[in-house]
């Protein structure tokens, strides 16, 4: 308790996550607002090829694309700002059990941030739906499991996202190449497998985050060998190895 106590308190402490904060719910909300407001707008035009119907899962895609990755930002500067001013080693006296450490840490700001996208998910679907209007709208329902995930996915997506953070940021140990990794990893990396011709395509099904959004519904053009829930255990499976690694490796070197 007294370690999970430091932990909110140095999280409550400073600004940055009041800032984040901020920063995901501008995303959420900000994007979904202007997709509503589009596809409505595209209706006007003549030609069907122009109009836009948005999904439950387009809807929520400033929290999934964007906002997730301001959480794991702040998940990873957590670890990786103590390292930079020296803390960390006053943290390790204060709490010898690093491993302990670490999963509060984890636990904390994944379960904050769960919630946190949790509700803007619906809320950004809702705020879309009503600007879009019943017409343009019409794919924004809850009905059928894809609709559901995309929802009920966003808080198990961004836990383990978190959890990854923390790993990368504790192995690194650095805030710019830790930040460049977990943004660069799911914008940019994973999206040059294809571009290797048929090995790019055999090894695209066992990319972490291509995994994750397959989970969320969002189509990519990728042959999984699995189902949505196996590509969230694989992913999920990948976060927690990397993890224990990270564990592995501050128990045995110097702080």
């Amino acid at each position: 308790m007294d370690t999970l106590r430091a932990e909110r308190i140095k999280l409550t402490t400073v600004q940055s996550p009041l800032w984040c904060t901020v920063v995901i719910v501008a995303l959420g909300l900000g994007l979904a607002a202007i997709l509503g407001s589009v596809a409505r707008s595209s209706l006007t035009m003549q030609e069907e090829v122009g109009q836009f119907y948005p999904t439950v899962d387009v809807a929520v895609s400033g929290i999934t694309g964007f906002g997730v990755m301001v959480l794991m930002i702040l998940a990873a500067l957590s670890v990786t700002s103590e390292y930079r001013f020296g803390v960390i080693r006053t943290t390790f006296q204060a709490t010898p059990n690093r491993t302990m450490l670490l999963i509060v840490k984890a636990v904390l700001i994944g379960v904050l941030g769960a919630i946190l996208t949790g509700v803007l998910g619906i809320a950004s679907f809702f705020l879309a739906k009503a600007l879009a209007g019943p017409d343009a709208g019409r794919d924004l329902v809850l009905s059928g499991e894809p609709a559901l995930r995309a929802l009920y996915g966003i808080p198990l997506y961004a836990f383990f996202c978190v959890v990854l953070a923390v790993g990368v940021g504790t192995l690194l140990r650095q805030s710019a190449g830790t930040i460049a990794l977990l943004l660069l990893w799911p914008l940019l990396i994973e999206s040059l497998f294809g571009l290797f011709g048929s090995v790019g395509r055999e090894i695209q099904p066992f990319l972490p985050f291509s995994n994750a959004n397959h989970f969320l519904g969002t189509a990519q053009g990728v042959d999984f060998h699995w189902g949505p829930w196996g590509s969230m255990v694989y992913f999920a499976l990948f976060t927690v190895v990397v993890f224990a690694v990270s564990l592995v490796v501050v128990n045995r070197r110097d702080a």
